[in-house]
């Protein structure tokens, strides 16, 4: 099965996490799907990330890379790399759902979001049921005079 993901969004972790594991068959059905020019851009892409990564290391990236002997790029520690295309893959959909949580995704228009109070469907509800809300003490029982008791055991303050 070729499951199609989009590497633009970091081409050297995708060819760390996922197209090592791809056969030649899927590469190729993935080249057939973009096209020529698409092949093309891939490959500049691509180009342009190993040389960028090189010069300005990234310290918040998932992976770090240095220049191999022959000019290659490579992870710096072993334990980076999956050990199969499952994981690798689990890593990938991880790291690219990280990104867009932490409002990292360059391609995701996050201003229009956060900006649109169509999107933001429980907050009349929510300030609606906390101002409806009365506050009350839960105990067992009460006082002889219908007082309530004195309380009386942790503060909840962290006194060390």
């Amino acid at each position: 099965m070729l499951i199609l993901i989009d590497f633009s969004a970091d081409p050297l972790l995708y060819d760390r996490l996922i197209r090592r594991f791809q056969t030649a068959q899927e590469r190729e059905a993935e080249g057939r799907a973009k096209g020529f020019s698409g092949v093309l851009e891939t490959d500049l892409l691509r180009s342009e990330a190993k040389m960028d990564a090189i010069s300005n290391p990234d310290p918040n990236a998932m992976m770090t890379y240095t220049r191999g002997p022959d000019g290659e790029i490579l992870a710096e520690d072993r334990d980076e790399i999956p050990p199969n295309k499952e994981e690798g893959e689990r890593l990938w959909r991880w790291e690219m759902g990280l990104r867009f949580m932490q409002g990292n995704d360059s391609d995701f228009d996050y201003e229009t979001v956060d900006q649109n109070d169509d999107y933001d469907d429980h907050s009349d509800e929510q300030d609606q049921y906390f101002e409806d809300e009365e506050p009350e003490w839960v105990v067992d029982g009460t006082c002889e005079d219908g007082a309530r008791p004195n309380l009386q055991g942790e503060t909840g303050i962290q006194d060390f």
